[in-house]
This record gives C-alpha cells, structure tokens and sequence, in this order.
C-alpha cells in the first residue's frame, strides 16, 4: 500500500471518529495548517473548520459510517469514492473526493463530489 492510500484510509477515519477530541487528533495529524475542504455544501479552510464540517455530518447523520470505495493516486493526488449509510444498509449519501499532498505528506486540499444525496439534506 502506498503512502498515499494509507493516508486516504486515515482521512477517512476522521469521518468515522465520533469522540470530538480523538478526531481532532486526528485531523492534526493528516491536515496541514491551511487546509482548504470544499464540496458542494461547504467551502472551509483549516483544521478547526474542517472538524466542524465533519462534526455537523455527523449530527446530521447520527450511526453512520463512511466506507471506502476504490482509490486511486499518483505523484500528489489521489481520488477515491466512499459511501455513507448505517452499517449493513443502504447508503444515503455517496459521492468522491480528489485529495491534494503536500510535500509534507499531508492532505492540502480536498475536492468533494456528491452523486446521491437524501431529499432535504
């Protein structure tokens, strides 16, 4: 496994990470300082923004678990699907990301994409 994937699973570990303090641990080790997250329904930068958005999911989408689909990466990037939904279940929301690396080996930036979203979300 490349570095880059192993940091995307990681990424997606501070989705699942419902203890507000063991996330935010978590988005320090893999954000940089000036992060920037956008996706259809937020535009935030930094590290305090960026746990706010995934905080807010969270409150939105109480028991679910984002899962991992298939990533791809080279030189900087990487790109993966996920799925978000009750463990076992049908998910409610789905949609792709395009990461940026730094040099530092963290995540710069983040592109999100949403291909199924609930009605009212």
């Amino acid at each position: 496994m490349s570095d880059n994937q192993h940091l995307v699973q990681r990424y997606i570990a501070v989705w699942n990470e419902t203890d507000p303090a063991a996330r935010r641990l978590l988005v320090d080790e893999i954000l940089a300082a000036d992060a920037r997250y956008t996706d259809p329904l937020a535009d935030v930068t930094g590290r305090a923004a960026f746990d706010a958005v995934v905080a807010a999911v969270q409150e939105q989408f109480p028991g679910f678990v984002l899962t991992l689909g298939a990533v791809d990466t080279h030189h900087h990037l990487a790109r993966f699907t996920w799925e978000l939904g009750p463990a076992g279940g049908e998910s409610a929301v789905i949609g792709f990301d395009v990461v940026e690396i730094g040099d530092d080996g963290l995540v710069h930036s983040v592109q999100g994409f949403l291909d199924k979203v609930p009605a009212g979300a």
